[in-house]
């Protein structure tokens, strides 16, 4: 069941980072850096948060703890000159694979010892699961607000609306099969 678990963890968190790369480029890049009012966050701010999260937590992940001291978690949240659609991708990917690096070279004995995070002692199965929640979270927010500045022209990431029949009619019996385009 562990190693069945791993596997699992591995692909959902692929299909987080397959749909917030969808949502990113249907945006033009001013779109990157829009903010809804003075409390929300930008597109560009979640993902350098998500970034700054995932090399936190899962540099060195069962060695040191997920809150790296060299973090500077406030700055992801504020925009700079040097924000650009390409230094953003650029941290976003080192964010992922830092993650994918990570949980791909765990054992599923390694489940059940203990990490800490923000000298908070969990599983690693618990270390997981936080950042499964964390990613699909942020994801969700970016979804949301790229579906917002592109509007009409938005190309729908799962079953476009009026279109579950078609899509239940393409599932084979026994199996999953996720919408494509």
């Amino acid at each position: 069941m562990s190693s069945l678990f791993l596997r699992n963890a591995i692909a959902e968190c692929r299909r987080y980072k397959s749909v917030g790369d969808r949502a990113i480029a249907q945006i033009p890049e001013t779109a990157l850096f829009e903010v809804l009012d003075s409390e929300s966050n930008s597109i560009a701010m979640l993902m350098k948060h998500m970034a700054g999260n995932l090399l936190s937590r899962w540099s060195d992940f069962m060695a040191s703890d997920g809150d790296k001291p060299s973090r500077d978690r406030e700055s992801e949240f504020r925009s700079h000159p040097a924000d650009t659609r390409e230094s953003l991708m650029e941290r976003w990917e080192a964010g992922w694979a830092c993650l994918f690096s990570a949980l791909e070279r765990l054992q599923p004995e390694d489940l059940e010892k203990t990490v800490t995070i923000r000298a908070e002692p969990c599983t690693v199965l618990e270390a997981i699961h936080r950042g499964m929640m964390h990613a699909a979270y942020h994801v969700g927010q970016i979804v949301l607000l790229a579906k917002h500045y592109v509007g009409p022209g938005w190309q729908s990431l799962s079953i476009p609306r009026g279109k579950s029949e078609e899509y239940r009619a393409g599932v084979r019996p026994g199996g999953r099969q996720y919408w494509t385009r």
